[in-house]
């Protein structure tokens, strides 16, 4: 459970409830506009609100009646792996269920809660009520080694009553398991010890890697070291709590791939952090410090993650390009020192309603810590703005904005930079790689901002949006325009509109007025005239998306600039597009050529 609860009162009755939950949890209260006096955020529909918290991820705990946190997810109930908890309470606090997310937290949150409220948590799952502990939940510092064997060895465990805990690691968590050998569970970081379909093998987070390598050195070569060094410790790889290194090396795949297919966070750490352990290093190096600045980095790197406790049981073993160090420490490690590689998520929120924004970037707006954006746009994305830190920028101030976001994520920071529509169609995506391909003598970025992780995550384009809502005029071939002569040259703009009006394309204007430039709209439409007729359907779009919008039609000739402003999207058919009086309106479309081809089919 990654993400902080939001607790959702639906009700007066239910409120005072939902505050007390709120302090226990350290989360903020959503509350039902008209209903709730006091809350960080209000909504207006109940159903859509808690299925775009459930949708990016976001745990929920209702105050309310467990049948409405129901309907509102049911419709996106998937997989049970990823789903996020959901838990409802009684108006009065009295009784805390559970509803979904049992093993991915929701057990836990729900008995936190009813400790708090002096309630009871009606838990259900068959594993917690019979042992009293969620086993394919196990604690932090601690990871279920053969998660493919959790359901049939549970199954066993309750139809026998109980297991038999064994190992070589105190598990204190354990301990009120019923005792029965129908089932073992061992607890080791060994190797050794391989688990069965009759076992549940628990390893406590207690061994830490340091790697380096040089640059682009091959990920199966870093791999297979890292292999050898924890068999010659005899250390199960899940009983690896992370792999460590030099901030420099933030952006190496060879290390970025070991932690990701181990499974574990990578972190990193300054050269500086690293050179404090120069006293505890087996094998420091002049060499490695007149390079990076620190007596060594994999032994440097495992020690400082580990702490003072920390002890090197496997000094650094090296090979042609790659290093590799590891360290014990005595307890299971459950916190973690040095920051992550930074994240900048590139998305695009569509026109502004929540149900055009796809799931994946509901999450990675959810996930991120610090929203980047023309102010407008971040206030577009309602409840999942509320809470984050939050940098605006005016229109005009794209570069910079831009060159902010990848910077703040260059710190290690996970940053969700926020367009409208699609971030790729006429966004910010293009500008982030332009400056991440800039030298240095370009004005580009940092070396920290280079080595981030970038991630773009597509949004429903304006000119997707304005289709769907007139039908379907984007049904054969078609492109997209932008008026705006801020960045391109004026007479690129008229080269491309004569070429998109002998060709015959379907047109989409993106910006096709300003309060300076008025006569590029204008020009288009008497240069498309040229080459279609002037009964043409063109589709006018304003705001698409949001309670503003505003859709209507037009001939082509009778196209007229003053009823068009910046927000709205400009469809212009081909030779070939319709505009249909259907039952439920005017429908423009754009035939792909079906009948010719069943005319031809049938002669």
């Amino acid at each position: 459970m990654a993400l902080k609860p939001v607790v959702v009162a639906l009700s007066k009755s239910g409120e005072p409830v939902a505050h007390r939950v709120a302090a226990l949890l350290d989360s903020a209260v959503h509350g039902r506009a008209e209903r709730v006096e006091k809350a960080d955020v209000f909504f207006a529909n109940a159903l859509d609100h808690v299925r775009d918290l459930f949708a990016a991820g976001t745990p929920v705990v209702g105050v309310c009646a467990s049948g409405i946190l129901i309907r509102a997810v049911a419709p996106m109930l998937g997989d049970k792996t990823t789903e996020p908890p959901v838990v409802s309470v009684s108006d009065d606090g009295g009784v805390v269920v559970p509803l979904l997310g049992g093993h991915r937290g929701a057990n836990r949150l729900a008995r936190e809660i009813a400790q708090g409220l002096e309630g009871v948590a009606a838990v259900t799952t068959a594993g917690d009520v019979a042992m009293g502990v969620a086993l394919d939940e196990p604690p932090a510092g601690w990871r279920l080694v053969n998660t493919e064997h959790a359901k049939g060895a549970m199954a066993a465990m309750l139809d026998g009553g109980g297991a038999t805990v064994i190992g070589d690691e105190p598990a204190p968590w354990l301990a009120d398991v019923p005792q029965a050998e129908s089932v073992q569970i061992v607890c080791t970081t060994r190797a050794k010890t391989v688990p069965t379909a009759d076992m549940l093998k628990f390893a406590p987070l207690r061994a830490v890697l340091g790697v380096g390598c040089a640059r682009n050195c091959p990920p199966t070569e870093l791999a297979a070291l890292v292999n050898e060094v924890l068999a010659e410790a005899g250390i199960c790889p899940e009983a690896v709590h992370s792999v460590n290194t030099i901030t420099l090396k933030g952006d190496e795949p060879a290390i970025i791939d070991l932690a990701r297919d181990m499974g574990v966070p990578m972190r990193l750490f300054e050269a500086e952090v690293l050179e404090a352990e120069t006293p505890r290093l087996a094998n420091p190096s002049e060499v490695v410090f007149a390079e990076v600045g620190t007596h060594g980095v994999a032994e440097a790197a495992a020690l400082a993650q580990g702490g003072a406790a920390a002890e090197l049981v496997v000094t650094k073993r090296k090979t042609a390009n790659a290093t590799c160090a590891l360290v014990m420490v005595p307890e299971p490690l459950v916190e973690m020192r040095g920051r992550p590689r930074g994240k900048l998520s590139i998305v695009g929120i569509g026109p502004g309603q929540a149900t055009w924004r796809t799931p994946e970037v509901s999450r990675l707006v959810a996930d991120a810590e610090e929203l980047v954006g023309y102010g407008l746009y971040i206030d577009l994305l309602g409840p999942l703005a509320v809470g984050k830190e939050r940098s605006d920028f005016p229109l005009g101030g794209e570069e910079a904005r831009c060159r902010y976001a990848l910077e703040q994520a260059g710190l290690g920071k996970n940053v969700a930079l926020v367009c409208s529509g699609d971030a790729g169609i006429y966004a910010m995506g293009a500008l982030v790689f332009e400056l991440l391909d800039r030298g240095p003598e370009e004005m580009g970025v940092s070396d920290a901002a280079r080595r981030v992780e970038v991630v773009c995550s597509p949004g429903v384009s304006a000119l997707q949006g304005a289709a769907a809502r007139a039908g379907a005029p984007l049904g054969h071939d078609f492109c997209a325009i932008s008026l705006s002569d801020l960045l391109t040259p004026r007479d690129d703009i008229l080269r491309r509109l004569k070429a998109a009006a002998e060709g015959d394309f379907v047109i989409a204007f993106y910006n096709p007025v300003s309060k300076t430039r008025r006569t590029l709209l204008a020009e288009g439409r008497d240069i498309l005239l040229q080459h279609r007729p002037a009964d043409t359907p063109v589709m006018l779009a304003s705001s698409l998306g949001r309670p503003e919008e505003h859709i209507r039609y037009r001939r082509l000739d009778e196209l007229e600039v003053d009823e068009v402003d910046m927000l709205t999207v400009v469809l212009v058919g081909s030779s070939n597009s319709r505009l249909a009086q259907l039952g439920e309106g005017p429908r423009m479309f754009t035939p792909r050529g079906y009948a010719r081809k069943i005319d031809g089919d049938l002669a």
